[in-house]
């Protein structure tokens, strides 16, 4: 319930604080599921939101809260930081406000994938009980490596 608040409360926030608070919200979400969080850091020429370790691995974060959609430019730019590092990274890019078709569609196309997505929808479902972050994790990533779908709603996974 707490957490469902503090994400409550983000649209309240100014945009420039908004992303930096919803990083705050996520890596206060993996602590309280025990996966090891580290907030935001740098590394020489680019920011990394955080990570976490799930299941022996570590996923690199990158947070976005905006208006609009997430396109691919963001996601290749993403996969590129994970890819950078080494080869059994992985990531998890959150998008509050989703992702766009053409995006999805675009990244997916004839590339193996590193990277799993996530939007505020998702959080929605995870925060209100269906499905709990370590399942959520876990069959995003699994879809990812069955199908090579960075994105599949929660929603569809909830009914398959």
């Amino acid at each position: 319930a707490e957490l469902n608040e503090k994400l409550l409360a983000l649209n309240k926030l100014e945009t420039h604080n908004r992303g930096f608070e919803f990083e705050r919200f996520l890596k206060d979400l993996f602590e309280t599921h025990n996966l090891a969080p580290r907030g935001s850091f740098r590394l020489v020429g680019e920011q990394i939101d955080g990570s976490f370790e799930f299941n022996g691995d570590v996923y690199l974060l990158e947070a976005k809260w905006q208006a609009k959609l997430t396109a691919q430019d963001d996601l290749l730019v993403f996969r590129e930081k994970v890819q950078s590092k080494s080869a059994w990274t992985r990531g998890l890019f959150v998008s509050n406000s989703g992702f766009t078709e053409d995006g999805i569609a675009a990244f997916a196309r004839g590339r193996a994938t590193n990277i799993i997505g996530m939007t505020g929808q998702d959080l929605y479902f995870i925060l209100s009980g269906e499905i709990s972050l370590i399942d959520a994790i876990s069959q995003k990533a699994r879809r990812a490596a069955e199908t090579g779908e960075f994105y599949v709603p929660i929603f569809d996974l909830l009914r398959s």
